[in-house]
């Protein structure tokens, strides 16, 4: 078995600093200091497909770049990367989104992934003209990806759901490849549309155990409709050639919170319906004390940041070993990032990754031996 990783275009802006937001709170000023222009997401986009990387996940909401109009700009200036396109099945009918789709993969060559978001905050959502509760919100993403891949297959479709509704619904051209389907949530709901629906089921960094648990959940739940499931987890990632200068780094990090920020991100975040974001905010309490809370998982980027909060952080011997330790639960994809996205891509890539195509874990997608030559400068 080969893993498979992917990275990300931060479309609300990169730096060497971490760059907050998302879950209902805004992009942090450090957003600015690198704008996400298509010309430098595109830069990031070549790096990681060179360096082996299969795709590169772009967010959604008001803190961000659309997803869509991004990736497809972006898509021109790379050959083989895909692109985990994030969006949100309430603001866009299940017909266009499919024809969406398909056009993507035509003009793309099928490099399109789909990472659905349901939506975890109400008061975002209300901002967009969406005014469900959680759980229709989860009952509608059921409904809407019922159509989505009868269409996918062809089909003609009339739906008369609770929430969705289409009649002598067919597309004119369907995509080939279909898009394989990315989704995440850890309440009963979100089980449950997983089960039934998608291919991959992404879950943040949590430590290895409560990452057990909800693979063991997730395939439960899969069996009784029939079905396998793949799973990934979405990361940071502080690599270097040792220990000591990979945690140098995570406290330089630390040390650019400014106290206000983290308190106002923290009060914006506890409010959060999400209860994967919920998680993430018992992994570190709102405190800088006691970060680690595996070895070489550090939570501290939620202080800040909304969604993903954790990263890994070690040597480039270590990471590979953490990264191995959660394939081992089954987690067979992993969407990483770190700050800043262009320096950070060859830091794991240089480092980590060859080290995994040693132990045979991991291979190059387009059968390199090596990671290439290129080069970018940056501080170590």
């Amino acid at each position: 078995m080969s893993l498979t990783f992917h990275w990300f275009l931060p479309t609300n802006g990169d730096s060497r600093h971490v760059v907050g937001g998302g879950h209902g709170t805004p992009a942090t000023v450090f957003g600015r200091d690198r704008p996400p222009t298509v010309a430098y997401l595109s830069q990031i986009a070549r790096a990681a497909e060179d360096l082996g990387f299969v795709g590169a996940l772009t967010p959604t909401g008001a803190w961000c770049e659309d997803a869509w109009l991004t990736t497809a700009m972006v898509s021109q200036n790379t050959e083989r990367l895909k692109f985990l396109v994030a969006f949100r099945p309430g603001f866009v009918s299940p017909t266009l989104a499919a024809q969406m789709a398909s056009t993507f993969q035509r003009q793309t060559g099928g490099r399109l992934l789909l990472n659905v978001v349901t939506g975890g905050e109400s008061h975002e959502q209300r901002a967009y003209g969406d005014f469900l509760d959680k759980d229709a919100r989860y009952r509608r993403t059921g409904e809407f990806l019922q159509v989505v891949r009868e269409l996918w297959e062809g089909k003609t479709v009339d739906l008369h759901g609770r929430h969705l509704q289409v009649e002598d619904a067919k597309l004119a051209r369907v995509p080939d490849p279909v898009p394989e389907v990315y989704f995440g949530g850890s309440s009963p709901i979100a089980g449950e549309i997983a089960a039934r629906h998608v291919d991959v089921y992404l879950t943040w960094g949590e430590p290895p155990a409560q990452v057990a648990a909800k693979i063991a959940w997730l395939r439960s739940l899969a069996a009784r409709e029939g079905r396998t499931l793949r799973f990934g987890i979405r990361l940071h990632v502080i690599t270097r050639d040792t220990s000591e200068q990979a945690w140098a780094e995570a406290n330089r990090l630390l040390d650019g919170f400014d106290p206000q920020t983290v308190k106002s991100v923290q009060a914006g975040l506890a409010r959060s319906e999400s209860e994967g974001q919920q998680r993430m905010l018992a992994l570190h309490g709102g405190s800088r004390d006691g970060l680690e809370i595996h070895p070489n998982l550090w939570a501290g980027i939620g202080l800040v940041r909304g969604g993903a909060g954790t990263a890994l952080v070690g040597s480039h011997e270590e990471v590979a070993e953490r990264i191995k330790e959660y394939a081992a639960l089954g987690i067979e994809e992993f969407v990483l990032s770190g700050y800043p996205h262009l320096e950070e891509a060859y830091w794991f890539g240089e480092g980590v990754l060859p080290r995994l195509a040693a132990q045979g874990v991991w291979r190059h997608p387009v059968g390199k031996d090596a990671v290439p030559s290129a080069q970018v400068p940056f501080a170590s």
